[in-house]
């Protein structure tokens, strides 16, 4: 009896301490990457400063800024991009990153990472909402929208079960453009400017992995991207 009773607090014991862990662990996750910028968007909101523009992106923006740091000081921009997210870690993000900083405009690069399969099977309506969705939470607060196509790319060193990027990556950027066009939203062309061979592949001369620019390949994009925020703003 005394061991059956040892047996059954154990088990309690045990289911316990899993769902104490469980919990703890649930804390420490941020699927979102709110927590990656709320200390700068703090000082900013605090200092009342002026925020022009937000990039919002995922490594490609965050390396830009790391790459770059001077385009985005000195114009006045504000990168919020994070390594390896999709659009639907940007949607989760956009009130914290974009929203609450009151930029006059946002501009937003999105699907590399949606692509490349890296939160859950690319569905590309799935994405397409989210950047729709994106868009008109910017516009429903006053916020002027550029969107961008997605960068070019053959491949992803870190999935290589993606065989058709270049198909997929067409056709988002051709739904993204006929969107902007039809609501008159600026549409930055990265993909054309940057785009080499028959698959569909990121210009060798801007890039050293297929996927993220060097500095050569940012300074075609803040060249394309710098024209069209000046027209908007």
């Amino acid at each position: 009896m005394k061991t059956k009773l040892l047996v059954k607090y154990l088990g309690i014991g045990i289911v316990s301490f899993s769902l104490t862990c469980t919990h703890i662990n649930a804390q420490d996750r941020d699927f979102g990457g709110l927590n990656r910028y709320a200390q700068e968007n703090k000082d900013i909101t605090i200092s009342h400063k002026t925020v022009k523009v937000v990039f919002m992106g995922n490594s490609i923006t965050e390396g830009w800024v790391n790459t770059h740091p001077a385009f985005f000081t000195d114009n006045g921009y504000v990168g919020r991009g994070i390594s390896g997210q999709t659009s639907y870690q940007f949607l989760l993000r956009f009130r914290e990153d974009v929203i609450k900083l009151s930029p006059s405009l946002v501009v937003i690069n999105a699907g590399t990472n949606d692509v490349a399969e890296n939160t859950c099977a690319y569905n590309e309506e799935h994405t397409f909402g989210n950047i729709i969705s994106m868009v008109e939470l910017a516009e429903a607060h006053k916020i002027k929208v550029i969107l961008t196509s997605t960068l070019p790319a053959a491949a992803f060193g870190w999935n290589p079960a993606i065989k058709d990027a270049q198909k997929k990556i067409a056709s988002l950027n051709a739904r993204i453009k006929k969107y902007a066009y039809q609501h008159k939203i600026p549409y930055v062309d990265y993909y054309g400017k940057m785009v080499y061979g028959e698959n569909g592949a990121l210009n060798p001369k801007y890039t050293k992995d297929g996927v993220h620019p060097t500095a050569e390949g940012y300074i075609v994009m803040e060249t394309l991207i710098k024209e069209a925020i000046d027209k908007v703003l």
